[in-house]
């Protein structure tokens, strides 16, 4: 089956909703349904809801957590329904931490180019690529890095993870994610998160797509906190949306494939689990456009630290340490007075995993392309190359749009381990090490040498 058969397949399922709509806010306790009078009114737990549905609640954290997080949907079936006898399966490369596999590559910085687009039928699940793992899914401490290729859509296949939330960060192609609290539709330059335990299918709007995965082993994505900076700037609450109630009444032979500490697991079910008429709560999925993100910096001197620029952070439990941050270098103004502009050299105890979405990034003019990786693990040094570092160090120092860039940052506390894939199949520049090899020594100890 070709990628214009599978689309015009999915365009043919029933479903109440012809196109997405959204309700703005985020951690907000959303309410919404998909036929008047579907949601309870001052209850959540009626002794018969409206339409015969069934009441079911979705936890996302424990219940005595500060807040608790939770949505109460009103289903068509429970979803025990949807969840029939397992059997593993094996999904190729799709990795989980721990997943240190000894002498698979020597320590080092390094480099990928884009993912070649395949000409294989890869769905959400069957595209996905692990690039790097961290911490322990069984201890739900850590993360994994992924890029997925997507060239088929899911249909009457659904899939969810047990073990974590993802981020997801188109690069390339449109993608609609049909999930059991509505829809979302998701393009480049725009990010989606899709939380633990909820149930989806992909579908794949354009010819291809491509992009990234950070997979949240750990405790939920939050706003950082902004401290002196106030109330305003980097990501507002109300720029991200969720969607609203849209349900699936179809009784078609379809599969859900969960993952689950690691693993895979297949039930086979009679009908489509998007089976949710109404909601409300504050657990849900929810985009965000990345143009929409107002960067703040330094307008005197010195460079800030990236922190600066963090969209999302996963805290770990430790203060100023996070699980995961989530950070965007986009289009801005460069103002600072005799100042280094591009980020200066450092080591230091996060590792970073870069990603570039689309331009060029300030620090690396040249082989860190739009669909490219790079990673700089904890404690090994990293920062411009040779022609970031001569044309920052000489460029005459005016105000200056920074234009054409938006790049972004998987950090974690812990170290990121390569999977096979990434060290063996993946397109690693072998010559990346070398962008430092010709830095020069300018120093010869004459006083006040500049």
């Amino acid at each position: 089956m070709n990628s214009t058969q599978n689309r015009a397949i999915v365009q043919q399922l029933s479903t109440n909703a012809t196109t997405p709509g959204y309700m703005p806010g985020f951690g907000n306790n959303h309410e919404t349904e998909a036929l008047p009078e579907a949601l309870p009114q001052g209850m959540n737990s009626p002794q018969k809801c409206n339409y015969g549905l069934y009441a079911e609640q979705l936890s996302g954290t424990a219940f005595t957590a500060h807040p608790p997080e939770r949505t109460w949907c009103y289903r068509i079936r429970p979803s025990v329904k949807h969840s029939a006898r397992y059997t593993r399966v094996e999904v190729l490369y799709w990795k989980s931490a721990p997943n240190i596999i000894e002498n698979v590559a020597s320590l080092g910085q390094y480099r990928w180019n884009p993912m070649e687009v395949s000409d294989k039928p890869l769905t959400w699940v069957s595209g996905m690529r692990t690039i790097t793992t961290a911490g322990d899914v069984n201890t739900q401490t850590g993360m994994a890095s992924h890029v997925y290729l997507v060239t088929e859509s899911m249909v009457d296949d659904y899939f969810y993870s047990a073990d974590s939330e993802l981020l997801v960060v188109p690069q390339q192609g449109r993608l609609r994610f049909h999930t059991e609290l509505g829809i979302l539709d998701l393009e480049p330059t725009e990010i989606a998160i899709i939380p633990r335990g909820l149930v989806y299918r992909v579908e794949l709007l354009d010819e291809v797509a491509r992009g990234f995965v950070c997979e949240n082993y750990g405790q939920k994505f939050e706003l950082p906190a902004r401290g002196p900076i106030g109330a305003n700037c980097l990501a507002n609450p109300r720029d991200f949306k969720a969607p609203v109630a849209a349900f699936e009444d179809r009784e078609t032979s379809s599969t859900v494939t969960i993952k689950w500490c690691g693993q895979f697991h297949k039930t086979e079910i009679g009908q489509s689990p998007l089976d949710v008429v109404a909601w409300h709560g504050n657990y849900a999925p929810y985009k965000y456009d990345l143009s929409s993100y107002c960067p703040v910096g330094s307008v005197l001197f010195d460079h800030p630290d990236p922190s600066i620029f963090t969209v999302l952070s996963a805290p770990s439990g430790n203060p100023g340490t996070a699980n995961i941050d989530f950070v965007l270098f986009r289009e801005r103004w460069l103002v600072a007075e005799d100042t280094f502009r591009p980020p200066w050299y450092h080591k230091n105890i996060m590792s970073e995993l870069m990603g570039n979405i689309y331009g060029i990034y300030d620090a690396k003019p040249e082989g860190f392309v739009p669909g490219g990786l790079s990673l700089h693990n904890m404690m090994l040094p990293h920062g411009p190359d040779k022609d970031a570092y001569e044309g920052a160090t000489n460029a005459k120092l005016e105000p200056s749009k920074l234009d054409n860039t938006m790049s972004f940052m998987f950090e974690t506390r812990f170290p990121q381990h390569l999977t096979e894939f990434a060290a063996k199949e993946a397109p690693l520049q072998q010559d990346y090490i070398d962008v430092w090899a010709d830095m020069e020594k300018h120093f010869d100890g004459t006083p006040g040498q500049k």
